[in-house]
């Protein structure tokens, strides 16, 4: 085998995993969970500290009585005035933004 060649086969493998990676970007356009929950811990931070804090990785279906999306499912444990407080939430996997928070 030649140089040329070698540089040639090395150059077009390089070139097929830039193409690949974009086109896998392209087709997960979601925000990453650990991302959404980061953000999350920091609301609740702002009220004071937390003691825990989880999220799935995986999204799951949602639908309210107007749309419907792929979300993540976390949520957050606290101490407030002496009293366990926990949250669950559900975040849109598209934008982070959080779409459903309950009191548990």
């Amino acid at each position: 085998m030649k140089m040329k060649e070698f540089i040639a086969g090395v150059l077009t493998g390089v070139a097929a995993g830039i193409v690949v990676n974009e086109a896998i970007d392209r087709v997960n356009r979601n925000v990453p969970a650990d991302a959404v929950l980061s953000n999350v811990k920091d609301a609740f931070k702002k009220e004071g500290p937390i003691d825990g804090s989880w999220i799935v990785m995986k999204t799951e279906p949602f639908t309210n009585e107007v749309i419907s999306m792929d979300v993540y499912r976390g949520g957050i444990s606290r101490i407030k005035n002496g009293e366990l407080e926990q949250y669950e939430f559900a975040a849109d996997a598209k934008t982070g933004t959080v779409v459903e928070l309950v009191r548990n």
